[in-house]
């Protein structure tokens, strides 16, 4: 598989092994993925909507609960809306969890890292 007839992204966090563990896992498989630093350029609130829309899943699946900002802005309080997680989340990345990889078969939380050869295998 080559990156030039199946494009492939990375939410990638330099600093998360899972995420490096999934990055180096596409690069064994001959794939070199655009990589987006979230935590350097992170995304806004329309963006995070979409890939979230393309993970299929609720908006809490992908926040990360035990960063501390997540209890100091009292993310788990009932009543707290999607909106106000994703707006959360865009003002502070660290709460989006990783690493998210997007292929054309679709998109995937790659925790454990190996979940990402389901999505680059045929």
């Amino acid at each position: 598989m080559s990156t030039s007839t199946t494009p492939v992204t990375i939410y990638h966090n330099a600093r998360c092994s899972n995420s490096r563990g999934a990055l180096a896992l596409l690069r064994e498989h001959g794939i070199e993925p655009q990589i987006v630093d979230y935590i350097a350029e992170p995304l806004n609130a329309e963006q995070l909507t979409a890939l979230i829309g393309q993970l299929g899943v609720p908006v809490r699946d992908v926040m990360r609960a035990k960063e501390a900002v997540y209890q100091e802005l009292g993310l788990g309080a009932e009543g707290v809306s999607d909106a106000q997680c994703i707006d959360a989340i865009a003002a502070h990345p660290v709460l989006l969890n990783r690493p998210i990889v997007v292929t054309p078969k679709g998109a995937l939380l790659c925790r454990p890292p190996e979940l990402v050869l389901a999505l680059i295998q045929s």
